[in-house]
């Protein structure tokens, strides 16, 4: 069975949406990447799309999209970061939150730290993942 991972935020702009860019360039069809944000912005921030351009990542495609109480219910794991409250908790799913800071309004240079935390925590998430998946 091919799990499912949801990456919440905020404004579904930037941390989430760099996240399920990592997700899905490491783990490829072995996870179903959601991504959703409580108050989702108009747009993926302009700098996190540039910051995945140079780990050949393109997220350009995307769009933030609202949190639905049944993208949290398809989930085996659901990762916040920063939205707080607004995540509805089931029993029996696997819960992380995520402490980063956020891109927005931030030049290229202070975003490329955070999508680096980023990667190593995806990287990690992946290889729990994708080991239990073979077991």
């Amino acid at each position: 069975m091919t799990p499912t991972v949801l990456f919440v935020c905020v404004h579904n702009a930037g941390r989430s949406q760099m996240a399920a860019g990592y997700l899905r360039s490491i783990a490829g069809d072995a996870v179903r990447v959601l991504s959703a944000g409580s108050e989702p912005a108009d747009r993926i921030n302009p700098v996190a799309v540039a910051a995945m351009a140079e780990e050949g990542i393109d997220i350009t495609a995307e769009l933030p999209s609202i949190l639905d109480v049944e993208q949290v219910r398809l989930s085996d794991a659901v990762i916040t970061m920063g939205c707080g409250d607004a995540c509805p908790v089931f029993p029996g799913k696997r819960y992380e939150d995520w402490e980063l800071e956020d891109p927005a309004g931030r030049p290229l240079e202070e975003v490329r730290p955070i999508r680096n935390d980023i990667r190593r925590r995806v990287e990690l998430l992946a290889s729990d993942l994708l080991r239990v998946a073979d077991a």
